[in-house]
């Protein structure tokens, strides 16, 4: 009984709350230049709800293109209101709608499940409003360019074309990064699935989130247990690591493989060096040109964060001083192409060609075709055992005689961390030489422009059957100063496919590729070295791999009584792209 009345309590409180917010909208149209409908509801093809605002110029009567975002992220109604508003006075028509189960809508909350389906129906519904032309564009960043993509699953004929913003690929990025599941997107899920809005005080309490990492890692308990832990049951993260491999869990979310090939209309994308999640937007790219490379997909990409590439790029990223000419304006850029796309303007200036991208260190843009085509050559080193002063030698030429470099990894111990590849701060004094290998360059001759993502083959053999790697690329200043380029995370067996797992032989050389690391464009310096560092995984920022062959979600401290034992082949090899 009680349960109930709360019921009929929090419907009556929804409701009070809408009617007032609804009056005092009303109020405020009546003073303004825009018709606003700030309750529209949706309702989609399996009979769910999606709640939507609606924004246009008043005293239009011809139908108008609409501009689209599409977001789990219910933020203050002022602000999202304030964007629809600048769209409509671009001569569009704004239009917002949130996630099944957000803001008004009664259904449950589900991150990336329903996104694809519901998008196409909010859509469809657009298409056939009187106020619509019948041409919808899409833009939005982080979540919002996820559900671009997703709406691009079965594409709908009014959509026409998409700007993704450092879109996120669920399975890939987050919450797991080549089969690896991190941890940001654990508070995250709080964040956005605890109601109807954004749960800020959970989303922003991060000494309790980083206290159960720690308690975790020093307990070893069981990756799974970790809500356990909380104190706070999470039902999409549970959800989620039942699904190790890029199955067909999330397979379904966003086009994948030959879904690519229907995707027909122009796309804009942008993404930053240092974005997160840079695997994820730049997947989009790759498959897309892959799979139907008559497209026209143009990209915008340079040294930018997560957050930072959706306002244009930040002065200071990660206490390094971006180059001037990398600050862009991002919004002007996108309603340009909106202009382009559907209302036959000039194309933005700023793409001469597919992709565009700014040159760390030379602070000037550049333009290729294809990501392919960003490079047209590769500098290829190997990861030898020969002593190069403090570290070990990157040589060009292949060794005559195959050797090795021996580590072990006590997971037991939690005094210790292993692979401290986060790129913050982008320049370091130091990096860490407690454990893992360091593999040097001689000194570079001329001046050289790396240009994309680097990739290589781990050659290695273990005790166990599988283990969790980290190769990060540094260029050494010649005033003694690292520069963090890139760097690869991900689980050996999954290395050559993302959607089975193939567990290692143990005591077995077994060839390890990796390829899925994040793109940069620097100028390197005359004097500079190129720095690879090798290690295994081994923090509190991620599950942790013991190697028994298990799902690793289920392995705990009592699996680590054997440490790993590693032996690095020196045929192992990196392939760096440049522009000559």
């Amino acid at each position: 009984m009680k349960t109930i009345l709360n019921f009929v309590f929090l419907i009556l409180l929804v409701s009070n709350t809408f009617s007032q917010q609804t009056s005092a909208t009303k109020s405020e149209d009546l003073k303004s230049a825009y018709t606003i409908q700030d309750s529209v509801m949706i309702k989609t093809r399996d009979g769910a709800f999606i709640s939507a605002i609606v924004v246009r110029k008043k005293g239009v009567a011809v139908p108008k293109p609409v501009i689209l975002q599409y977001t789990i992220y219910v933020r203050d109604k002022g602000r999202d209101i304030k964007s629809l508003k600048e769209a409509a006075d671009q001569d569009y028509v704004g239009v917002i709608a949130y996630s099944r189960g957000k803001r008004f809508s009664p259904d449950e909350i589900f991150p990336y499940e329903n996104d694809a389906n519901d998008a196409y129906d909010v859509i469809d519904w657009i298409s056939k409003q009187e106020w619509c032309n019948g041409s919808v564009g899409m833009y939005g960043g982080s979540y919002n360019g996820y559900t671009q993509w997703a709406t691009c699953k079965k594409m709908h004929p009014a959509l026409k074309t998409i700007v993704p913003y450092v879109a996120n690929r669920p399975g890939m990025g987050l919450p797991m990064e080549n089969n690896i599941f991190v941890n940001p997107n654990y508070e995250w899920s709080f964040y956005v699935g605890n109601n109807k809005y954004l749960d800020t005080i959970a989303g922003n309490d991060r000494q309790r989130f980083r206290k159960m990492q720690i308690k975790w890692w020093e307990t070893g308990v069981a990756y799974k247990k970790m809500d356990s832990i909380d104190g706070y049951p999470n039902r999409h993260f549970q959800r989620w690591i039942e699904h190790p491999s890029f199955d067909e869990y999330w397979q379904k979310m966003t086009p994948f493989k030959e879904e690519f090939a229907r995707i027909n209309i122009p796309v804009l994308a942008f993404d930053g060096y240092y974005n997160d999640s840079q695997n994820s937007g730049l997947y989009y790219i790759r498959e897309l040109q892959k799979y139907n490379p008559k497209t026209p997909a143009y990209l915008i990409i340079g040294p930018y964060g997560h957050f930072g590439t959706q306002v244009g790029g930040e002065a200071i990223l990660y206490d390094y001083k971006v180059d001037s000419k990398a600050i862009i304006d991002i919004k002007k850029i996108t309603y340009q192409w909106f202009d382009y796309i559907l209302k036959n303007g000039s194309k933005p200036e700023m793409l001469k060609d597919k992709i565009n991208y700014e040159v760390m260190g030379a602070n000037e843009w550049r333009s290729a075709p294809s990501l392919n085509k960003m490079s047209n050559g590769f500098l290829t080193f190997y990861l030898t055992n020969n002593k190069s002063g403090k570290f070990y030698s990157l040589n060009p030429k292949k060794p005559g005689t195959i050797n090795y470099l021996s580590q072990e990894v006590n997971f037991a111990d939690r005094q210790t961390q292993n692979n401290e590849y986060y790129p913050d701060p982008i320049i370091k004094k130091e990096i860490d030489t407690t454990n893992g290998y360091i593999f040097i360059s001689d000194p570079l001759k001329e001046s050289i422009l790396i240009n994309g993502s680097f990739l290589g083959e781990i050659k290695a053999s273990i005790n166990k059957k599988d283990m969790d790697i980290g190769v990060t690329l540094y260029e050494l200043l010649p005033n003694g100063e690292y520069f963090h380029l890139s760097y690869f995370l991900g689980r050996a067996s999954y290395a050559k496919d993302s959607t089975t797992r193939n567990l290692l032989n143990p005591n077995q050389i077994e060839a390890i590729p990796f390829s899925n690391t994040h793109l940069v464009s620097k100028q390197l310096s005359k004097g500079s070295r190129l720095v690879v560092v090798l290690n295994v995984n081994k923090n509190p920022f991620s599950e942790l791999n013991y190697g028994t062959g298990k799902t690793v979600t289920e392995e705990t401290i009592k699996d680590a009584k054997e440490p790993l034992k590693v032996k690095w082949y020196n045929n192992s090899f990196v392939k760096i792209p440049i522009w000559k």
